[in-house]
């Protein structure tokens, strides 16, 4: 039997900044979305969701 090799997971490095940053801004970008809508479910979840942007945003920041 040959080995199967499965890209589920799989993980493709970051090799320049301009990517890194642009990559981030859409995760910061989702995390605001996802904190707006969920406004109205739950408190909680909002709050995880805001500061998993902020940390998100700091990096930015640490980085431009």
């Amino acid at each position: 039997m040959n080995n199967q090799y499965c890209k589920v997971g799989a993980v493709t490095p970051i090799t320049s900044l301009n990517q890194a940053v642009s990559v981030l801004e859409v995760m910061y970008q989702n995390f605001i979305e996802k904190a707006a809508d969920a406004t109205y479910m739950d408190t909680d979840l909002k709050e995880f969701f805001n500061r998993k942007a902020q940390g998100i945003k700091k990096t930015l920041e640490s980085l431009v």
